[in-house]
């Protein structure tokens, strides 16, 4: 019997696949597939509990698979947190991504999936500014600067060259402060300007980034502007009335929405406060304020891509393991072109 074995990617070899692959063009690529149903998204693993401090952490489990016309792609992430994390000096997140063979169904690939995780979810946001953003634009404002503001940070300077302004704002001024010297080392062509409350920063850009560890909602409809996209990455930050007065509304997959009220988002599903279109064209399913779809509708033309002119609108990705699937190939891909990577031994 041959001795089997696996590609193990850290993060520098992650980092140096990452830079040789344009991340927001295999985002899209996942969320056509996905709009297409060329995809797979089981039921989420999920383990919560309390550390010795106290402090909420959690394992998440994602698996996932893309049909592409060059055969089936399968993997997961495995993505482990504890709030208190940055306290200790350690990013909030972190975990494993793993890549299967679609023959034998062993793990042919691990990589680091702490920064890939970060660049996947600032992926989606790029693609969601893109598609669905305001025509024009040149500032951003991102609320929280952990490890997910700079993975936004990294895409944008590619996604979006000709942006030169960043706004910031975090309750812990420390961390607003350690962000704006790495960006001064890491992006030097943008200027970074740290608001001295949430209400100024988002007032301050037509773009909006959420970015927080927040389970209370704070952001109001009566803070939100004419013309403005608000990427509601994180957990709670936008109210519920800010969600029913958006001009328009995006999601990423209606049962990981539906199936999650512990986002504002999907209780609002849950409560029939919003609905969910039934099809392309076709009357919503419920009776609340409707939702207008995915983002890989718009993508596919299926549905029309509204830009916020009258009102602001609202991207509410959840997470999907098919974007973490198709970064991770990516990842295999490149790694094994470039010649990086360690060869870990199983037995």
């Amino acid at each position: 019997m041959s001795r089997e074995s696996v590609l193990f990617l850290d993060r520098p070899a992650v980092r140096t696949c990452l830079t040789e692959l344009d991340p927001v063009a295999v985002a899209a690529e996942v969320l056509r597939l996905q709009a297409a149903g060329r995809t797979e998204i089981p039921a989420e693993g999920y383990l919560p509990w309390h550390n010795s401090d106290g402090a909420y952490s959690r394992a998440i489990a994602m698996l996932g698979a893309l049909r592409r016309d060059d055969g089936p792609v399968y993997g997961m992430k495995l993505i482990n947190a504890a709030v208190n994390n940055p306290a200790r000096g350690m990013e909030r997140a972190g975990g494993l991504s793993f890549l299967f063979d679609p023959e034998t169904a062993r793990p042919v690939l691990i990589a680091e999936a702490g920064y890939l995780s970060a660049i996947r979810t600032a992926a989606y946001t790029m693609v969601s500014l893109a598609a669905v953003g305001p025509q024009h634009w040149d500032a951003i404002t991102l609320i929280g600067t952990g490890a997910l503001a700079r993975a936004h940070l990294d895409l944008l300077v590619r996604a979006f060259p000709e942006v030169r302004r960043v706004v910031v704002f975090d309750l812990n001024p420390t961390h607003s402060t350690r962000l704006a010297e790495w960006m001064r080392e890491a992006h030097p062509q943008l200027t970074i300007t740290v608001a001295a409350g949430v209400r100024e920063a988002i007032a301050a850009t037509s773009v909006i980034v959420t970015l927080t560890t927040s389970d209370e909602p704070y952001i109001p409809a009566e803070w939100l502007e004419r013309g403005q996209i608000i990427a509601h990455v994180s957990l709670a930050d936008l109210t519920e009335e800010a969600f029913l007065g958006a001009q328009a509304i995006y999601g990423d997959d209606r049962t990981l929405i539906e199936d999650n009220p512990r986002r504002i988002l999907g209780r609002l599903l849950q409560e029939g406060k919003v609905s969910w279109p039934a099809a392309p064209g076709a009357p919503a399913i419920g009776l609340g304020r409707p939702v207008n779809g995915t983002l890989g509708q718009v993508l596919l033309g299926e549905i029309p891509a509204v830009r916020p002119t009258d009102g602001y609108v609202i991207s509410n990705p959840f997470g999907m393991s098919i974007l973490d699937v198709g970064m991770v190939d990516a990842l295999h891909r490149k790694a094994i072109e470039l010649g990086i990577g360690d060869r870990l031994g199983l037995y």
